[in-house]
C-alpha cells in the first residue's frame, strides 16, 4: 500500500513539473530525423512522437514545416530531442524538450522494452516514455496575459519655480503681482531672460524591461508591451520582436541599445533607451 500511495505522489509530482515546464510554449517542433537515428523517421520514430504529442493536445510540427510565427520566432517552441540510452538487451528511450537556446526544460521518464525487432521495441519503449505526459491537460500559458506593472519611481523630479504664479499673454510670460493699495492684481511683464526656449525635439521615449522566460519584454509608460526579446549565447545580444512582427536584433554597442532589422530588403537600425 505504500509503494501504491508513493508511486502516486511520484507520478503527480511529475506531472505538475511538466505541466509547468511545458504550458509555457506555443509550440513541439519534432524533428523528421532524429540524431540517435541514420536515416528519417527511422522505426517510424518521428511520426510516432508526433501522433502521441498531438493526441496529448500538443501543438506539433515537423521541423521542415513550421508556422510562419514559429519560423520568427523559435523561442515560442520547443524542440524533442530522442534520448536513445538502449544496449544489446534492453531498448530504452526518453524524450527531451529543448528550447531556442539548447537548454533542457524537462525530459521524460526512461521507457523500455525487450522486444527483439527494433521497430516494435521502439515504438513500445516511445509509448512508454510519452504515458507520463497523460496526467496533465495542456494549456499554453500566454507570457503577455500576465499584468504589467511600471514603476515610475525617482523618474519625476519635482522642480520649484522662482515665481509663484505666471500665465501667459500674447507668447510672453507675465508675473502676477498683488498691488497693496487696492488690492487688484497687475500683470507685470518678466524679463526676456525668463521666458523658457521652446525646443522642436521630441523628448526620449523610454522603455522600461521586465524579466519573462527567457529574457525581457519591454513597455512603455502607457504601460504596453512594445517588444520582446529573447536570450542568446551572447551577453547583451538577444533576438527580438517588437509590436509591429518586425524580427531581428537588439544589442548595445558603444553604451547604447540598438535593433536592427529587415524592412522591405533594407536594412533598419533603430537606437532604443532601455531602463532594466
Amino acid at each position: 500500500m505504500k509503494k501504491i500511495i508513493t508511486l502516486f505522489f511520484l507520478i503527480a509530482s511529475v506531472s505538475i513539473f511538466a505541466q509547468e515546464e511545458l504550458n509555457n510554449y506555443k509550440y513541439i517542433i519534432v524533428p523528421k530525423q532524429f540524431d540517435a537515428f541514420k536515416e528519417m523517421n527511422q522505426y517510424q520514430t518521428s511520426t510516432l512522437v508526433k501522433y502521441i504529442l498531438e493526441n496529448q493536445g500538443f501543438n506539433v510540427f515537423y521541423d521542415d514545416d513550421l508556422p510562419s510565427e514559429l519560423s520568427a520566432n523559435r523561442c515560442l517552441g520547443l524542440l524533442t530531442v530522442l534520448v536513445n540510452g538502449s544496449n544489446m538487451f534492453t531498448t530504452k528511450t526518453a524524450i527531451a524538450f529543448k528550447d531556442c537556446n539548447s537548454k533542457i526544460v524537462y525530459t521524460t521518464a526512461e521507457g523500455t522494452s525487450k522486444i527483439k525487432e527494433y521497430k516494435g521495441a521502439y515504438n513500445e519503449a516511445i509509448k512508454e516514455t510519452l504515458n507520463g505526459l497523460n496526467y496533465f491537460k495542456y494549456k499554453y500559458a500566454e507570457q503577455s496575459s500576465e499584468p504589467v506593472v511600471v514603476s515610475f519611481k525617482n523618474d519625476v523630479k519635482n522642480i520649484t519655480p522662482k515665481v509663484e504664479q505666471t500665465a501667459t499673454v500674447e507668447n510672453k510670460a507675465v508675473e502676477v503681482v498683488e498691488n497693496t493699495n487696492n488690492k487688484k492684481n497687475e500683470v507685470v511683464a518678466l524679463k526676456p531672460a525668463a521666458v523658457p526656449l521652446k525646443s522642436d525635439k521630441t523628448p526620449e521615449q523610454v522603455f522600461y524591461a521586465q524579466s519573462i522566460e527567457n529574457g525581457y519584454q519591454l513597455v512603455d509608460s502607457t504601460p504596453k508591451i512594445v517588444m520582446k526579446m529573447f536570450s542568446t549565447s551572447k551577453p547583451n545580444m538577444y533576438l527580438a520582436e517588437d509590436s509591429t512582427k518586425n524580427s531581428g536584433m537588439v544589442y548595445t554597442e558603444n553604451g547604447e541599445w540598438f535593433f536592427e532589422y529587415y524592412e522591405a530588403g533594407k536594412l533598419i537600425k533603430k537606437n532604443l533607451s532601455i531602463k532594466f
